[in-house]
């Protein structure tokens, strides 16, 4: 998909400059477009490495497992058909964590092993079992605790409130991943979307491929907390809390703002600080050596870094050039009315067109667009939101069904798009609320 969307920017954008616009300037924009991805990349290093850092630390003093133990209960209720014991739940449990604590590349692995899991489970091999499809559709509407990659990403930019778009990302991931729950548990009866006999028939000698145990690591169960750490997060919550209300009190005096305002601004203006400080006691608590496991975390800055330069540098040069041959103005202009009706901005479209289909792309358009708009305009806060409230909904499907040799993906693709389209709604609806 994305090949043909990469393919036609670029012919649309020479054709039409062709026509009504100036050729030479799309060429020139090809390659500022092509240089800024590397600038915005470099500029991205530092604040990716402290988020990727803190996350090492706050996995390596427990959070992980705790979060795992969690979030079991849960998932036994929402996946009855698979036994407690099973191989299924556990990697599930591991995978939904992960991606809550924004440890994508964790997750990966682990949801790999579940569908592999569930497949076994599965008594029509061809077609995706309700199980399946459940998991699928919480995996892509993917609650997002922390959004620290567009975090960093607007830090890098320039964003004098990089952390702002925590709230409305909180709001609109969980309104995804609840109407993606309920349009699975909804449709599965239907029958237009019963199992294939043709897909199992399809599928038949085939078995999934199994995922390599080494790629799975497991959360290590946090030791025992000591009366001195216990002490200093009791003495730290007490100053932090104390502070809190001081300000609270402060602005309500002094601006004549009401509680829920002044509670607001402290929560927009606190998160980042105070999350910081939170992962930092996880690990602290955990007995890990913070430093040295921050460490750690950060080197894989610069990977991720060195992966993702090629992505941005041909989708940015691609929206360098349609943009600089007219055709997405023109494209504006005839959307904007109908957007416009319903609270989102033209220029935040190609985001919430381009999220379910490319991740690599879609973080290509938060980058231009940002870049173009601003980080803190409304359009800034709402692509950003919209690339933290939701995951790449094909690139899902597509890797997790084919490592489990599933054919026939019955419902799924419907309610992970109604989960996307939750997410575009309460993320704008959000955003008018917030910064408008």
């Amino acid at each position: 998909m994305l090949n043909a969307i990469w393919l036609a920017l670029i012919l649309v954008a020479v054709a039409y400059a062709a026509w009504f616009g100036d050729v030479q300037e799309v060429g020139r924009q090809a390659l500022e477009g092509a240089n800024s991805a590397v600038e915005l990349v470099i500029g991205l290093v530092g604040a990716m490495a402290l988020f990727l850092g803190l996350m090492r630390v706050a996995r390596d003093g427990g959070l992980l497992y705790w979060m795992t133990r969690a979030m079991a209960p849960v998932l036994r209720r929402l996946f009855p058909d698979v036994p407690p014991d099973h191989p299924a739940m556990g990697a599930m449990v591991m995978n939904l964590a992960s991606n809550a604590l924004g440890l994508g590349n964790a997750a990966t692995p682990f949801g790999l092993k579940a569908m592999v899991e569930l497949q076994r489970l599965n008594p029509h091999p061809g077609s995706a079992s309700n199980a399946m499809v459940l998991f699928l559709a919480i995996n892509a509407s993917s609650v997002a605790l922390f959004p620290t990659g567009v975090i960093a990403v607007r830090a890098s930019l320039g964003s004098a409130v990089p952390d702002a778009i925590w709230l409305p990302t909180l709001l609109a991931t969980s309104a995804s991943t609840l109407v993606a729950i309920t349009g699975a548990m909804l449709l599965r009866g239907l029958p237009m979307f019963r199992p294939r006999p043709e897909a199992d028939a399809a599928v038949a000698d085939q078995a999934p491929e199994p995922v390599a145990a080494e790629d799975l690591e497991l959360p290590r169960p946090p030791p025992g907390v000591s009366v001195a750490a216990l002490g200093v997060v009791v003495v730290f919550a007490l100053a932090v809390a104390g502070g809190g209300v001081a300000q609270v009190r402060e602005a309500m005096t002094s601006s004549g703002v009401g509680l829920s305002s002044a509670l607001l601004d402290l929560v927009q203006g606190w998160f980042l600080p105070l999350f910081i400080a939170t992962l930092l006691l996880c690990g602290f608590v955990g007995r890990v050596r913070v430093y040295e496991a921050a460490v750690e975390g950060a080197k894989e800055a610069l990977e991720v870094a060195v992966r993702i330069i090629p992505f941005l540098v041909l989708i940015l040069a691609a929206l360098a050039m349609f943009r600089a041959s007219g055709a997405l103005d023109l494209i504006i202009r005839g959307i904007d009315p109908l957007t416009s009706a319903i609270g989102i901005p033209a220029e935040a479209l190609p985001m919430a067109l381009l999220r379910p289909l490319s991740g690599s792309g879609a973080y290509g358009v938060m980058f231009e667009t940002l870049k173009t708009q601003g980080p803190d305009s409304f359009v800034g806060f709402l692509v950003s939101t919209l690339q933290g409230s939701t995951e790449t909904t094909f690139y899902v499907l597509t890797i997790y069904l084919g490592a489990a040799r599933v054919r026939d993906a019955r419902h799924a693709l419907p309610v992970c798009l109604m989960g996307d389209l939750a997410g575009l709604l309460v993320a704008t609806a959000a955003c008018h609320a917030l910064f408008r």
